[in-house]
């Protein structure tokens, strides 16, 4: 597997682009059950691909090299991604997990997402240390939203990866706007960090150029502005205020978003907003992955200040 550092990729393959679709590279027809337990008794499905089936449940969409960074995390012996690659087709074939890719007028993609197919979920369902919520109507989810998901497991992962004082993640975390009346999720997840004792929590909403992106922006930080302005502890089960840091396709998405949130006057007096894009995901370290905007009281204009913060060293 090509190692973070060694990506030398200028746009983020989790970015939106022009004209893009998504298209099935599943596999068509009809499996039966008993064809699957077949399988599973000849050992041709294991316990390592249904560890797959876990983490596919549990981030929804994820891509194969996510898949291989993540089973590498929690303990699992995988030689090489290829040898993953062909668990995954195993899976796909047997319609326990189904597969996507992106085309654009820039030309097809060149990674798959997989996600849930009906019989995973009756896998899943069959097994008591685990809750499948997936539905059909799932994979029918927009391009963005997927991608969303995507950028959202790669700064998860990343922080899994290269943060000593990690201490655990949550891909859905259900948060209470409560004047608004609406409970929402952060669309990137959140991570929890410890040190000597003292937690830190870090929620991450992911931001794509997708049709209406401002519109859809604004909406979605009026339920963080009412969240943060009527916080009190132990509200949606938060011990303290988390750390809001939104992910951006770039340096220059990152401007466009700030000027957005200034323009429409969402501010938040409890806490520094942060930003950081996918690529900075990418950094052999993450001390220096965050930027905020600051008043130039000389100019009387905002200005990106890159953050340095210990914490994530």
């Amino acid at each position: 597997m090509v190692e973070d550092s060694q990506i030398k990729a200028r746009v983020s393959p989790f970015a939106i682009r022009k004209g893009e679709i998504k298209k099935f590279d599943g596999k068509d027809g009809y499996v039966s059950m008993n064809q699957v337990i077949h399988k599973i008794d000849l050992g041709h499905i294991n316990d390592i691909h249904f560890a797959i089936l876990y983490l596919v449940n549990e981030f929804e969409f994820i891509t194969s090299r996510q898949l291989f960074q993540m089973l590498l995390i929690k303990g699992y012996e995988i030689k090489s991604q290829d040898k993953l690659n062909d668990k995954l087709e195993t899976l796909v074939k047997s319609k326990i997990l189904t597969r996507y890719y992106f085309d654009s007028d820039e030309g097809k993609g060149i990674f798959r997402v997989y996600c849930l197919e009906k019989m995973g979920k009756y896998l899943l369902d069959s097994r008591d240390d685990v809750e499948c919520k997936w539905q059909q109507s799932d994979n029918t989810k927009s391009v963005a939203m997927i991608k969303k998901r995507l950028a959202g497991n790669q700064v998860i992962i990343a922080y899994l990866n290269k943060v000593k004082v990690f201490d655990s993640y949550t891909v859905k975390l259900p948060l209470k706007a409560k004047t608004l009346g609406k409970v929402f999720k952060p669309s990137g997840g959140s991570v929890i960090l410890t040190k000597s004792g003292k937690s830190l929590q870090f929620i991450f909403e992911v931001i794509r150029r997708e049709n209406d992106w401002q519109k859809k922006l604004i909406d979605k930080m009026k339920f963080y502005q009412d969240f943060y302005n009527n916080f009190q502890p132990l509200d949606s089960g938060l011990k303290s205020l988390p750390q809001l840091i939104i992910v951006c396709e770039d340096d220059k998405h990152m401007a466009e978003v700030f000027r957005e949130l200034i323009t429409n006057n969402i501010t938040f007096n409890k806490i520094n907003l942060y930003y950081t894009t996918d690529l900075k995901q990418n950094s052999e370290k993450l001390d220096n992955s965050l930027t905020e905007f600051k008043l130039d009281e000389k100019t009387n204009k905002y200005k990106a200040q890159n953050l340095e913060i210990k914490l994530l060293n």
